[in-house]
Parts: structure tokens; sequence; C-alpha cells
């Protein structure tokens, strides 16, 4: 059997899908902030932190490098291949995700965002951003009177997606819940993933099933020692401008929050480190009145909680230049090594750009907007990769180069737009047969991908009035 990889257009297809993105704005969980973070989180926040990435041998770690699952083995490892580790990055925040009255329940909630049924695609197979039709007034409404504050650090690694990785167990809160095909797209199923060569291939494949083992694998990350050979965050997945005020983007969240949620941050001209002697800069002030509409595609355990000042904690947002963080397969998939200037590896060009020697820690907005997109135009100008050039210059030229910004939040629906970037077109059910690979760089657009016939112990096709009662597949 065999299912191929191909240019969706899921526009029209995904109003129906199952989902639960997150309560509803007007909800008490919109303003309460220890619905949107643990203020309890005890993380030492660096101010030009990219928040999301840490060592692998850390619980927080963000990319899950090593991260395998087995939805039918009560161990959640092969016992044919011990050196696969489940994910150490899950975290119980003791909420029911098969509960629907919760915010990420399987009660089917239709997109915020309108829906054109014959939308024109981009170069990527997607509706292009016109083709979603207006954003709703919810997106750009003023939540300041009663909305917690919070904070942006920037990051862009380029690893696998914390929420490509399947759900390693049951007190894993964060990722699909894969229990069900519908408690899976109740969070819009896994985030998707690339190859080096930005095509989109599977987030998991069936393992090496034994006689007695049989269950699924995330694709290796090329944060690991697999590298050119792994998976990457999808270019396609940077931020991009809807208007002048109004932006989509995707972040990694606290160690409690849930992949698939969708916030609506509203910035508010302050930074997060500000004080009487160190005042907001004119990147923050240019910012201000700004609405940017997120969705959770990574979990970052070093990622902080909320204190005093700002209860709702931190997002580490998604921007190709705001820092390749502990791991970088950014310069794997750009080619240019690790010996590039890819500014700090924990805040990006941007920081780069404020020593003394570019603008200063007091430049001016235009200052930083043009170092920025120079080192942007350096970096990613002549990769063949368009989307990480385009999210650089949004920092820029939307975000103003503002550096760790506050902003006021609440929950809101998700954008069809950022549900299309975010679900996996492969993995589209919790039981996709998906042969192995281990080497996902040979994978070019419209390839063919192997699937295998196989079947729990137990299950298998009676032949001949005798079933085998071993796990097993047709042909490995």
């Amino acid at each position: 059997m065999n299912r191929k990889l191909f240019k969706s257009v899921i526009a029209a297809a995904a109003v129906a899908m199952i989902c639960a993105c997150g309560d509803d704005a007007s909800s008490d969980n919109a303003t309460d902030p220890s619905s949107l973070v643990d203020p309890d989180t005890s993380v030492v926040d660096n101010p030009y932190s990219s928040g999301g990435v840490t060592d692998p041998s850390n619980p927080g770690n963000t990319q899950d490098p090593g991260n395998t699952q087995n939805p039918t083995s009560s161990a959640g490892t092969n016992p044919d291949n011990p050196q696969n580790p489940n994910d150490p990055t899950s975290s119980a925040d003791g909420t029911n995700p098969t509960d629907p009255t919760s915010s990420a329940g399987t009660e089917p909630v239709t997109s915020s965002s309108s829906v054109n049924t014959d939308p024109e695609l981009d170069e990527n197979g997607f509706p292009t951003i016109e083709s979603y039709g207006p954003p709703p007034a919810e997106y750009t409404k003023d939540i300041s009177a009663s909305a917690p504050r919070g904070w942006n650090t920037r990051y862009w690694d380029a690893c696998k997606p914390h929420c490509s990785w399947l759900r390693e167990s049951e007190n894993d809160k964060t990722r699909a819940d894969i229990t069900s095909n519908e408690t899976y797209l109740a969070t819009y199923g896994t985030a998707r993933n690339c190859n080096i060569h930005d095509v989109e291939v599977p987030t998991f494949t069936l393992g090496n099933v034994s006689k007695s083992w049989f269950g699924y694998e995330g694709t290796n990350s090329a944060c690991t020692k697999v590298k050119e050979a792994g998976v990457f965050t999808c270019t396609d997945m940077a931020p991009i401008a809807v208007n002048d005020t109004l932006a989509y983007a995707y972040v990694a969240g606290t160690a409690d929050s849930r992949c698939g949620k969708c916030y609506h941050l509203q910035y508010d001209g302050h930074f997060k480190d500000e004080f009487e002697q160190n005042p907001p800069k004119a990147t923050h002030k240019a910012l201000m009145g700004k609405h940017l509409v997120v969705m959770a595609s990574n979990i970052g355990g070093d990622v902080a909680g909320g204190n005093e000042k700002l209860p709702a904690g931190q997002f580490d947002l998604m921007v190709p230049g705001g820092g390749v963080g502990a791991f970088d397969a950014l310069s794997i998939q750009v080619n240019k090594g690790a010996d590039f200037n890819w500014g700090a590896g924990f805040g990006g060009f941007l920081t780069e750009c404020q020593k003394g020697d570019n603008c200063g820690t007091e430049g001016s907005l235009e200052c930083y907007q043009t170092c920025v997109k120079n080192m942007c135009d350096a970096a990613f100008g002549d990769a063949g990769l368009p989307n990480l050039l385009r999210g650089c210059h949004w920092f820029a030229d939307w975000y103003m180069a503002a550096d760790n910004p506050t902003y006021y939040i609440e929950e809101v629906e998700c954008p069809q737009y950022l549900i299309d970037h975010y679900s996996s077109r492969i993995n589209s059910t919790n039981e996709t047969n998906i042969k192995k690979l281990e080497d996902w760089s040979t994978v070019k657009e419209g390839d063919v991908l192997d699937t295998l016939h196989c079947w729990k112990a137990g299950e298998a096709p009676e032949e001949n009035g005798w079933q085998n009662p071993s796990a097993g597949c047709d042909v490995q």
C-alpha cells in the first residue's frame, strides 16, 4: 500500500474538523492568569533568552530529540530498540483533555476565521492569507482593561516542534491525546514538520514492529545526531502579517501550556525588564497597540511562568533570526554552518545589533530595523527558503524589532490560517501506518510514501482457520 505526499487544499475541509482551540474570549479563563500559565514555575528568565531551548538531558527540552511513542505498550518503549527513550518534556497540569468542558476538550468548535471554498493557493499548497477573509473583531479588540500581562522572548532553532511528537503517556497533558481519532483531532493532531528541503514529512510512523511490540515512533529531529536526515520546523510557520496592526505567529509556551491553543496578544508599549532608569525604547513604543494572535506549537520547561508584575508569564515567539538556542538545526537547514553569524544564540540578530559597534542599547528604531534586515538578507537571502526571509523581515518591519515586549493576553479561538499550517496533512489520523525511514532528506515533493499492513498481538487476520497470536506485518 502507498500513501501519496501531496499539496492538499484544507481550507474547506478544515471547517468540519473536530477541534477545541480554547475557551471563548469572554469566559473566566480568558482573564484568569492561572488559566494561561503556571505562576509558580520557578524559572530564572534571561531577558535575551530564547526560552524554548534547553539541554536534551533537561526535562524541559523543547525539541524532544529522543522521543518515541508506543500507544499499546505499558512501558511506552520498544523493547527491540532500547536506544529510543521517551520524550522527557512531559508535564502534568491536572486537566482532563477528554473533558469537553475543558479548554482542550473534544467538543467541535468552528474556526473563527472565514473560509474561502475556492481559495487561491500559495507555493506551499495553502490558501493565501487573503483567502481567509477578514479576521474577526475579537482579534483586535481592546483588552487592556481586564486581561493579565505577559511578555515575549524569541527564537528559531528549526528543530522538530514539541507538538509534532505524539503524547508519550496519559500523564502528558501538553500534546494530542491519541486514545481515539476524535481526541487526536480535538487539539488539531500533531504539528507539521518538514525535511531539510522544507517538504512536509510524517510526524510519526510505524515503529520497528516485532512479535511482541506494535506502536508508533516520532520522526527524528534534526537537532539530534541524525542532523540532515532528520526533520525540522516547517518554514511557513514563520510569522505573517494580516495587516498593519494584526499578525499571526507560533510560540513556545510554559511546561503547563497545551499544544494547539491560541491567544490574542495586545502590545502595551513596555518591556519586561524596564525600570525608571531603563524606560521603554522607541521599538516598544512603535509596537504599542498592535495585535498578535499566536498558537502554541512548542512547549519549553524553561519558558517562565508569571510573576506579580506580569502574571501571564512568557511566550517564546518563533521568528527566524530570533536565536538558534542550544541546538541549532537552522545552520544545517540553511547550509551555512555554525560559523556563520547567527547573532546571539539567545536573542539572535537583534541582540547582535544591540552591541556597541552596531546600534548600541539606545539605538534608534531605524537603526535596529536596518541592522536586523541586513542580517536577515545575509542569512536567508540566498537560502532558497523564502519564508525564513519573510519572517525575519517581519520582525523588523511589523514587530518593530522590539526586545522582550509586554502585552495583554486572552485566550481565543484559533484562526484557520494557524490551524492549517499547524495540523499534519500526512498524519491526519491517530493511526497512520507509514513505513519508517532513517533518512527523510530523500523525500521530494510529490513522492509516494510506503505504508505497511500491520497488526497488534491477537489481531492478525485469520489464515486457513489459524490466527497468528503475535504482532506483525504482511511485509517488513
